[in-house]
């Protein structure tokens, strides 16, 4: 199948079967003489996996990790198990740096006089002061996929 074709059943866009390709989590397909890839049903399981993955908001290289491991059926699936625990735990940090993030919104909200004029507007005063003095523990990074495995 074409590169359309499997991206269309994977419920992906072709770029991103072209960047799985690019950084190695998905096999580059043969080429058929006219010279268009030849995706294979090999190619679709695999990018279903990946997107599978990708939903449960795991990073490239624990999806490459999973990959690796798949690929030896008989050994010890210990391995396995252990990136999903590490996922799990960061995981977990996030729903805590998330409802962190909602109790500084609620606050903000809180912080709205129902003055009427952006001046007299307390959350962008709470917002000016916050930038002045960041406190270490509001720097983390609330982007969904951006850890590394075994990060918390």
């Amino acid at each position: 199948m074409r590169i359309g074709a499997i991206a269309n059943q994977a419920g992906v866009p072709v770029e991103t079967v072209r960047y799985y390709e690019k950084i190695g989590l998905l096999p580059a397909p043969v080429r058929d003489a006219n010279g268009y890839r030849s995706y294979r049903q090999a190619h679709l399981d695999r990018l279903l996996f990946i997107k599978r993955c990708r939903n449960l908001d795991m990073a490239q290289d624990e999806i490459r990790e999973l990959i690796r491991l798949a690929e030896q059926p008989e050994a010890d699936c210990s391995e396995v198990d252990a990136l999903l625990a590490r996922h799990l735990i960061h995981v977990r940090e996030r729903l805590r740096e998330l409802a962190s993030l909602e109790e500084t919104l609620v606050q903000l909200q809180d912080a709205c006089s129902d003055a009427g004029t952006v001046r007299e507007c307390g959350i962008l005063g709470e917002l000016s002061s916050e930038l002045e003095t960041p406190k270490p523990e509001d720097r983390h990074n609330h982007v969904p996929g951006t850890h590394r495995p075994g990060n918390s």
